[in-house]
């Protein structure tokens, strides 16, 4: 029912650097661009603001809802990109994925490009995470 990508770390590659592998490899199926999701409530508001842990914690909650939609898992997903507000964040962040991932990954993580830039289209978010991922749906 679905294509699962493979990851690769191929031979003479640096070591990964966090949670992700360089290459991502699939087949075939049908592609999803999930735009960036952002720390945005049910109710609209920026949830968590000023709280970098809280808001990585609800943009990987809005996550699942937009892949959970499309009737499909983390295990679809082939690439994340992921913008952060301020360079101070970088090594929390890490730490939060390395804690979280593990749940939502059975094995190893998809690639991903880490960018920090001045701000997001409102100030109170802190970081997104835009996703790519494949099925044979």
């Amino acid at each position: 029912m679905s294509n699962k990508p493979v990851y690769i770390n191929p031979e003479g590659a640096s070591q990964a650097q966090g949670q992700y592998t360089h290459v991502a490899k699939v087949d075939s199926g049908s592609l999803y661009f999930i735009a960036g999701q952002l720390s945005v409530a049910e109710d609209g508001s920026v949830a968590g603001t000023n709280d970098f842990a809280a808001q990585f914690h609800q943009v990987f909650k809005n996550l699942k809802a937009v892949i959970d939609g499309l009737g499909i898992t983390h295990d679809h997903i082939i690439k994340f990109n992921t913008i952060l507000v301020h360079e101070q964040y970088i090594d929390l962040f890490k730490k939060l994925r390395s804690e979280y991932f593990p749940t939502i990954f059975d094995g190893d993580f998809p690639p991903n490009t880490l960018t920090v830039v001045k701000r997001l289209v409102k100030e109170e978010f802190l970081l997104e995470v835009e996703a790519f991922a494949v099925a044979n749906k």
